[in-house]
Formats: structure tokens, sequence, C-alpha cells
């Protein structure tokens, strides 16, 4: 009764669909959460007859041939790297990318992490970083006392000192870009790793070809749409209902079939 394992498949699946959504249900405001979608694959197909086999001693051919499926499989989930709404914050150590890019971060370990979430703060030495204090590549260290941050949309960030009218230009934000980011790994936190499906990363300043452009007193919203997430969960849930229908209705048939004299 290849359906018991078949519609397992099936169950099995609609739960990785479900673990998805809910997932990107409960990031609904994480900052530039990039919303997940899980691709299912079909299982290998036990070949009874082969299409195109000779049927009989003659030169005819079978059209279609037997194939019964094994059942569904995940074939991977997906980062939809789609452009979040951009939300005023009036803070001016909030930045935003508008297009394509990644800010680096230093991580304790030394490694370079990426993220989109701009919502930055200063350290006790003045230097930039994340609400987790790992600092911002290339460092940007803003001296006490400033009045004033600017940064502009090419991501130069000026500073405004007592008794000095013109701004003063203390660093250069740059943003990183990947050949494939949907490759990149999520550490949580709002943070992502390079890896060998992602390809190295290309950096460069804002603005520059390939490249977004960045918004100061501004953060970039979650991907997530509510309404959306809500039809694929329904649309999950009668999923995992007719699979385990299909578990009972074989069930009952072996039962029928056990009861035979």
């Amino acid at each position: 009764m290849r359906s018991l394992s078949i519609a397992a498949t099936g169950m099995l699946a609609q739960q990785t669909n479900v673990d998805v959504i809910s997932n990107n249900i409960a990031n609904m405001n994480t900052t530039a959460f990039k919303r997940q979608r899980a691709e299912f694959q079909d299982l290998l197909y036990q070949q009874e007859a082969r299409p195109g086999a000779a049927s009989g001693g003659s030169e005819a051919k079978l059209p279609s041939g037997i194939q019964i499926g094994a059942g569904v499989r995940t074939g991977g989930v997906y980062r939809i790297a789609e452009q979040g709404a951009l939300t005023s914050t009036s803070n001016q150590y909030d930045i935003a990318i508008q297009g394509k890019g990644y800010f680096q971060v230093t991580l304790p370990s030394g490694e370079t992490a990426y993220t989109r979430a701009g919502s930055f703060q200063l350290s006790d030495q003045g230097e930039l970083v994340t609400a987790d204090g790992y600092k911002v590549q290339p460092g940007i260290t803003v001296p006490q006392g400033a009045l004033s941050v600017t940064v502009s949309k090419t991501g130069e960030v000026q500073v405004t000192l007592a008794g000095t009218p013109a701004p003063q230009t203390i660093g250069q934000l740059q943003l990183a870009n990947f050949i494939n980011e949907a490759g990149l790994e999520a550490l949580g936190g709002n943070l992502l790793l390079e890896t060998a499906a992602s390809g190295q990363a290309t950096v460069a300043s804002p603005g520059e070809p390939g490249f977004g452009t960045v918004s100061q007193g501004f953060l970039e919203a979650s991907n997530v749409n509510p309404v959306s997430e809500i039809t694929a969960l329904i649309t999950a849930q009668r999923a995992y209902e007719m699979n385990s229908r299909v578990v009972k209705t074989a069930d009952e048939m072996l039962s029928t079939t056990a009861q035979m004299r």
C-alpha cells in the first residue's frame, strides 16, 4: 500500500511549509526581514512500464507507460529579497537601504556578517554599532560633542561640530552585494553569512551601479504580506488534512483486506 508512505511524505512536506509560514508571520515586524518560501519536488518514480517501451512483439510503443510516484520532498527554502517599505523614525542613526546591498558588520569571532537592518547606535567610544554592539564596517567614529550627524544617499557620513560651521566628513558607508543572495546563511539577529552558494561579496559605495542608496532616518520594514501568509497557511492546512485523509483511507482499505476470508 504505497499510498500510506506517499501521504506521509505529503504530511511532512506541509509540516515544513507551515513552519516556514509561521516564521514569516512571527517576523512581520522584524526590521528588514525577508520572507521565505518552501519549494517542493516529487520523489523518484517506480517504472512499471517505461514510456516508449515496445508493446508486445509488434512495433507499437507504449505512449505513456506506467510510472507511479513515491511522494514529495522539500527541495529548498528560499529567501525572497524583495524590498520592504521604508518607515520614517527621525533617528539620525537609523539607516535604510533602498535597493540592493547589505551593511557589513564585524562579529566577535572576527568574521564579517551582513545585514539590512540599519538600526544603528553609538558605542561608548562613539563607534557606529548594531543593536548587539557589533561594529559597522568600515569603522565610523562620531567625535564627542558632535551637534549632528548627516548621512548622504551615497553613504558619506558628515558631522557638525560646535564652533565649526562647515560639516566635516568622518567616513564612508559601504555596501556588499552577492550574485546569489538566497545562498547567504542566516545566523539570526538579522545577520547573514557568506557561503560558497552566495559567492564572494562585492563591496562598493551606495549608489554605484548594481548597488542601492541609503536613507538616513528610515528603517526598512519586513517584506512579509500578512494576507498572503494567512492564505498560504490555510492552503497548507487543507493540504495536510487531505494527506491525513489519504492515510485514513489506506488504513481502512488494509483493514478490509485483512478481514477477507
